[in-house]
């Protein structure tokens, strides 16, 4: 997944999670006034990918959630589901590295977040500014570590 598919979904976690979306095209919307234009085609693709699906509420508005197929999360997963969601803009990966960029000041929080979930398959981590270095065991590699901080970040 290239960087900008996995920002792009990680703000349409935040916007579901921050608004009533009952539609691909009001969502279509709020993803260009963020600055990511993007076709209902592509969106269509994040929502399947992330796992949103329609909810129907007391006064009979369908909008959108995300599914959640695991147990309760604890309170530490809780934690870094939301610095990863609030914080992290961007993941690379170069073999065993994986880069976060963050707004300034925000790696820290990032890092305290991955340590403190003590994550299987991660080294250690090295906090900046604006940018975070995951370091990741041979197995899974880089890769593998940039997929699972992806999929917390959607609370699976």
């Amino acid at each position: 997944m290239s960087p900008v598919t996995a920002t792009r979904r990680r703000l349409i976690r935040k916007l579901i999670a921050q608004n009533a979306v009952t539609s691909q095209a009001m969502l279509v919307d709020l993803l260009e006034t963020e600055g990511h234009p993007v076709t209902q085609a592509t969106v269509s693709r994040d929502l399947d990918a992330i796992g949103a699906v329609k909810q129907r509420d007391e006064d009979g508005v369908d909008y959108y959630v995300i599914a959640s197929n695991s147990a309760p999360m604890s309170e530490v997963e809780l934690r870094l589901m939301r610095s990863i969601n609030d914080f992290v803009d961007e993941i690379a990966v170069s073999g065993d590295i994986v880069v976060l960029h963050t707004p300034p000041g925000a790696a820290h929080l990032v890092a305290g977040a991955i340590d403190a979930a003590d994550l299987e398959g991660i080294v250690g981590t090295v906090a900046g500014d604006d940018t975070l270095m995951v370091v990741a065991a041979p197995t899974p590699g880089g890769t593998g570590i940039a997929d699972k901080i992806e999929q917390l970040g959607a609370g699976r």
